[in-house]
C-alpha cells in the first residue's frame, strides 16, 4: 500500500528546512510539519546569526566536520540564491597573560581542523581595530555572517519549487511504525490527522527528545538541556568592522560575551548563558551592567548608556552546566530501534553554518535505510 510522503520532516527550522529541499530535490514526495505559526520560531532565528569559520570543536567531531563543510556550502548556497551575507572575518582577542596560551591552543585546534588563523600582535590587532584592548589576536578570514531569515526562505522556496509541500501549525503528537513505513499523527488547527510516510526526520529542535519520546519502540534518548543566551544591542553606530571574541570561557560556558554585526551594521552583544527548564525569551536590563563587564574587559570605551535590550534564544545542548561539550547526535534504526526515522539532538551551534551538510548527512542516513 503507498503512503502519502516519502518523507516527512518534523520541525521547519532552518536544519529542517535545509533537508526537506534537499530531498524534495531528489524527486521525492517531502512534508514539512512545523508546529508554530511560522517557520524558524525558536533558535534559528534567535542567534548571533554568525557563519561559523570551524575553530572550536574537536577535531574529528560532527561538529568540526559538518562546520567546515556546511560553511563552503552556505557561502556557495548564499551566492547561488541571492541571499544576503558578508565575510567580515573574526579577531578573537586574548586580553590577559594566562589567555595567550588558550589562544595557541585554540590555532592548533584549527588547524587540526583544516582553518588557517593568522596570529596578530597587540599592535596588528589596534591597526585592524584600534579601540579593542588585546595582547594578541587571531584573524579568521573565513567567518561571515548571514540573513537568517532570508536563509530559511530561501529553503522554503527551494522546497515548494520542487513539490514539496510546508504546513505551520501542524503539531506532531506520535510517530509509530506501521508495515510500509511510520504513521505521523497530530492535531492542527484544532483537527487531527494522521499522515503515512516511508521515512521521517525528526527535526524538532528544542522538541525533538519530547517527540521521540512519543516515537513507539524507540529507546535511547539523549538528554536535553535548554541553555538561554541573552542578547544586547548597541545604540549608534558600531566602531567595529569585523566580529569580536573574547577567549572561550571554561566547562562548557560559551565563547564568552562577543560583539557580532548584523548586515546593516548594528553593533550587538551575547550571548551570555543561563540554563533554565523554560522557554523564556525575555531580557532583564538588570544584566546590562554584568553585559558591560564583560565586554570592558576588551572594549573598555563601551558606554552603558548605548547598551540596550535586545532579544534572547534558547538552545538544545546535550550537555548540563559544567559538563564537557557535546557533539551532534544523528540517530537512524541502529541506534533508537526504529527503521524509516532519523532524528537529530543537539543541534546548537554551529547548526546554522552546518545545516547543508547536516542536510547531507541525513540524506546518506535516508538511503542507507532503504537498502
Amino acid at each position: 500500500m503507498a503512503t502519502d510522503f516519502d518523507l516527512v520532516v518534523v520541525g521547519a527550522g532552518v536544519v529542517g528546512l535545509a533537508v526537506a529541499q534537499r530531498l524534495a530535490r531528489d524527486g521525492r514526495s517531502v512534508l514539512v510539519l512545523e508546529q508554530e505559526a511560522w517557520v524558524g520560531q525558536h533558535a534559528s532565528s534567535r542567534n548571533s546569526e554568525v557563519i561559523h569559520a570551524g575553530i572550536y570543536y574537536a577535531p574529528g567531531s560532527l561538529k568540526a566536520q559538518l562546520c567546515v563543510e556546511g560553511r563552503d556550502l552556505l557561502y556557495a548556497w548564499c551566492a547561488e540564491h541571492g541571499v544576503a551575507h558578508r565575510r567580515v572575518g573574526k579577531l578573537l582577542v586574548a586580553v590577559e597573560p594566562e589567555e595567550i596560551a588558550a589562544m595557541t591552543r585554540l590555532q592548533r585546534n584549527a588547524a587540526a581542523n583544516g582553518v588557517e588563523l593568522h596570529w596578530l600582535d597587540a599592535a596588528q590587532v589596534h591597526e585592524l581595530e584600534p579601540q579593542l584592548r588585546a595582547l594578541a589576536g587571531l584573524y579568521s578570514p573565513l567567518t561571515g555572517i548571514v540573513d537568517s531569515h532570508a536563509l530559511m526562505q530561501s529553503f522554503e522556496a527551494a522546497l515548494q519549487r520542487a513539490g514539496g509541500l510546508l504546513s505551520c501549525r501542524a503539531k506532531v503528537d506520535s510517530i509509530t511504525p506501521i508495515t510500509q513505513g511510520l504513521c505521523v499523527s497530530g492535531r492542527s488547527a484544532g483537527q487531527a490527522f494522521s499522515i503515512s510516510a516511508r521515512q521521517v526526520v525528526n527535526a524538532a529542535g528544542l522538541f525533538a527528545q519530547r517527540l521521540q519520546r512519543d516515537v513507539t519502540g524507540a529507546i535511547q534518548v539523549p538528554a536535553v538541556h535548554w541553555c538561554q543566551g541573552r542578547y544586547f544591542s548597541y545604540a549608534g553606530s558600531s566602531p567595529f568592522r569585523h566580529l569580536v571574541y573574547p577567549m572561550p570561557e571554561s566547562n562548557n560556558a560559551g565563547l564568552g560575551v562577543h560583539a557580532t554585526l548584523d548586515l546593516a551594521g548594528q553593533l550587538r552583544f551575547g550571548p551570555d548563558v543561563r540554563y533554565t527548564d523554560e522557554l523564556d525569551y525575555q531580557v532583564d536590563e538588570r544584566l546590562r551592567d554584568a553585559f558591560v563587564a564583560s565586554v570592558r574587559r576588551y572594549w573598555p570605551q563601551c558606554d552603558v548608556a548605548r547598551l540596550q535590550p535586545a532579544y534572547a534564544g534558547v538552545r538544545a545542548k546535550l550537555s548540563g552546566a559544567g559538563e564537557p561539550a557535546m557533539d551532534f547526535v544523528l540517530q537512524d534504526h541502529t541506534s533508537h530501534g526504529v527503521r524509516g526515522l532519523v532524528s537529530l539532538f543537539g543541534i546548537e551551534s554551529p547548526g546554522l553554518t552546518a545545516c547543508l551538510a547536516l542536510a547531507e548527512r541525513v540524506r546518506l542516513m535516508l538511503n542507507a535505510d532503504t537498502n
